[in-house]
This record gives C-alpha cells, sequence and structure tokens, in this order.
C-alpha cells in the first residue's frame, strides 16, 4: 500500500480503505459526509429518500447466491436473478480482513448477499410535473429500481432501453399516455433521439440539490487526487482532506487491458448525465444509458462518474474511467469547477477547471 495521503490519519486511511466507511473526522474540518448505501445503514438516505423508506437491493449481475453467512465459504442458500429486487435489513461484515470489500447485506430471511452486486435501492413514486419546461429541459433522476423506457407514451410499445435507479435523464415535455397517466418525454442524449417513462417513475432534481459546493474557495486550493493502488478518491481544499470515496478504476477484462492513465488532468467538461456506449456489449462492451454526474478529463472520454451497473468499490472493474457511487460522484460534480448552470446540459471549460492527479 502507498504511504496514506496528506490530510488522512494512518488509522482513518485504514477504515476508509479496509472497511469503505464514510463521515471520518478529520482535524479542524469533517469528512464529507453523504449517503454511500455500500457501507453501512445506519446513515441518511440519498436525497428524495425519506428515512423510513425501506432499503432495496437490485441484483446487477446474471445472477447471484445468497449465504447463511456474510461470506463465500458459508452455505448457499438461493439463487437470485438480474434485475430481482429484495429488502435489506443490515450489513454485515466478511470475517476475512484482506478482502477489499467486507460488506455484505442481511435479508428478511436471514440470508446474506455480497454487496458487490447489488445496487442499493428505494422506490419513491412522484407526483407528475405537467410544465412549464425550460428550452432544454429539466433533469430528472430515476427513483425506482428500474422503469422500463418505450418508444412512444404507452406500455404496449416497444421497450427501447431499462433505466436503473440513481439514473439522470433529461425530461422536455409531459405527455398524456395511452394508459391515462403522465409520462416524460426524454432526450436520448447519445443518439439525439426520444423516449418515453411514466412520469411516476422520474423524480425531477431541484436546483438546491445540485447548487455548488464550496463556491468560497478559490479553484486553486482545489484538487482532486485519484489513488489506484489504493482504489480511493480524495478531495483536498487548501490541502486538507474535505471528501474521500473508494473507486474502481481501470481493469483487465475478457476483452482487453483497459488502465486508466496516471498524470494531470482537469475536469475541463462536465455532464449531469450521459448516455456511454461502446463496442459488443457480449464482448466486455457496454451501452449505459443516463450515467450521472460525469466529469471528463480527458478528450478520449475519461471520466469520473457515477455507477449504477455495479456497487463493488475498492477494486479495478471499469473501461478506464473512475467509477464512483452516486452519491460521491454527484459530490464531486457540485464541488468541481466549471460549474454546470441548472437547466444546462453541459458545461465545457477549460480555463476555469479543477485539478485531478491521478497517482499509483
Amino acid at each position: 500500500m502507498n504511504d496514506f495521503p496528506r490530510g488522512l490519519t494512518r488509522r482513518d486511511f485504514l477504515k476508509l480503505s479496509g472497511l469503505s466507511l464514510m463521515g471520518l473526522l478529520l482535524p479542524g474540518r469533517p469528512l464529507s459526509f453523504f449517503f454511500d448505501p455500500s457501507t453501512s445503514l445506519r446513515t441518511s438516505p440519498e436525497a428524495g429518500a425519506p428515512s423510513q423508506t425501506i432499503l432495496q437491493g437490485r441484483i446487477a449481475t446474471s445472477y447471484l447466491w445468497a449465504y447463511n453467512a456474510p461470506s463465500n465459504t458459508g452455505k448457499r442458500v438461493k439463487m437470485y436473478w438480474r434485475d430481482l429486487i429484495v429488502n435489506i435489513v443490515d450489513t454485515a461484515f466478511d470475517t476475512d480482513t484482506t478482502a477489499y470489500n467486507r460488506v455484505w447485506y442481511e435479508l428478511e430471511d436471514g440470508s446474506f448477499l455480497y454487496s458487490g452486486w447489488v445496487q442499493p435501492v428505494y422506490t419513491l413514486l412522484n407526483d407528475p410535473f405537467i410544465g412549464p419546461y425550460p428550452k432544454d429541459g429539466l433533469l430528472g433522476e430515476v427513483s425506482v429500481p428500474f422503469t422500463d423506457a418505450h418508444e412512444f407514451a404507452d406500455p404496449a410499445s416497444k421497450v427501447t432501453n431499462r433505466m436503473y435507479y440513481a439514473t439522470t435523464h433529461w425530461i422536455l415535455s409531459s405527455i398524456l399516455g395511452a394508459d391515462g397517466l403522465v409520462w416524460y418525454r426524454l432526450l436520448e442524449d447519445k443518439f439525439k433521439s426520444y423516449y418515453f417513462v411514466p412520469a411516476k417513475h422520474v423524480r425531477l432534481i431541484p436546483a438546491s440539490e445540485i447548487a455548488p459546493l464550496s463556491p468560497d474557495v478559490p479553484n486553486t486550493d482545489k484538487r482532486i487526487e485519484v489513488h489506484l493502488t489504493d482504489q480511493i478518491v480524495l478531495a483536498y481544499e487548501a490541502g486538507r482532506v474535505v471528501f474521500a470515496a473508494r473507486a474502481a478504476s481501470g481493469a483487465v477484462l475478457r476483452s482487453g487491458t483497459y488502465t486508466t492513465p496516471t498524470g494531470s488532468f482537469v475536469t475541463y467538461h462536465k455532464r449531469p448525465s450521459r448516455h456511454m456506449a461502446a463496442g459488443d456489449i457480449t464482448a466486455s462492451g457496454f451501452d449505459l444509458p443516463g450515467v450521472p454526474w460525469v466529469l471528463y478529463i480527458t478528450d478520449s472520454g475519461m471520466s469520473i462518474h457515477g455507477t449504477y451497473w455495479h456497487n463493488d468499490f475498492g477494486h479495478p472493474r471499469s473501461h478506464g474511467c473512475i467509477n464512483l457511487s452516486p452519491s460521491a460522484s454527484k459530490w464531486l460534480y457540485r464541488w468541481s469547477l466549471p460549474s454546470v448552470k441548472f437547466e444546462e446540459q453541459y458545461a465545457f471549460d477549460r480555463t476555469k477547471a479543477t485539478t485531478v492527479n491521478i497517482v499509483k
């Protein structure tokens, strides 16, 4: 392991690395505290999720075994398939202290699922927004485990995509669907087309929720550090750590080796939502609509962004980008420059961008 980053005590750094705990207190200022469901249920819900709502889990891989103990050495008791939804009642830690992710989720029947392939979700239904809409639309976030996007505002029409919890999308208008309910017309930002989802499944994000963080701190005093060996992202203000989160960077996949480059970069291009797609999805390609809170740092598309297709942070597993939980990437999105104005779909400015140092 590398020397622990400046601003963190060794004890705090080891806790963050080994247990993925957040909310560690630092001298003079608390580490930024946000909901990271991969760590513990004893935290506050994400924006839009009332505290009494049951935390659920969506299976994010083709299949996943539940065990009678929080360990792969336990006895298999039940198999779950992709997109099945379970209720999570507690968290537990694997006794293997060498594991990069020791977090397991306890289910209602007393069995345990490995957290890395379970997306923490809620089921939150919303009152539809009718309008008026600004020219570029309003930003919305899927607030149910998943919803199917259709070619038309009709549940009988062709399904074009499945949209998952915490993905973000631009809502362009409201329309009365064939089922008599309100649907939203969403922008397909990669191919410049449109699709429709039930309005009750998407939460409008208010301006206050994505307002800039620490706007009084000069950009010259802000920097982001990505530590690849430790798979941790840190944010500094005037040399003091104010944020920490576990990450998943470039990995060796079936189709090749995808490395995250080291060096100094800047967050010159930011988007609150982006459809990312490349390659053949049957051979380590990907097609990911609504990737949230994207901070591009290279012209080739390398970025720091939110992740909904896995929950396994602390180990390389990406195509080169730096995967964070949606909550963590949202914090960095708000804190870094350039700021994206509310109701605008992106910001691009190399002269007002926050430095990102990626080290081994």
